[in-house]
């Protein structure tokens, strides 16, 4: 598992695995799901994330920024 903090675009994003994606769906806004070809979910994004959980998230993790 990964996960990526984009500070400048506000998005919070968990990978599964490395299968590829095959398709995504925003499922509700600012919520992206990605799948793989078994239609396995690998990836959650959070999008346009406020400034104070963006900051919440990056002092509470261990993770990878962007």
């Amino acid at each position: 598992m990964k996960i990526t903090i984009d500070s400048v675009m506000r998005a919070f994003y968990i990978r599964f695995d490395e299968s590829p994606i095959v398709s995504s769906e925003e499922v509700k806004p600012g919520l992206v799901l990605d799948y793989d070809k078994d239609n396995r979910i690998v990836g959650i994004e959070l999008l346009n994330l406020d400034q104070e959980i963006m900051s919440d998230l990056m002092k509470n993790f261990s993770i990878e920024t962007k």
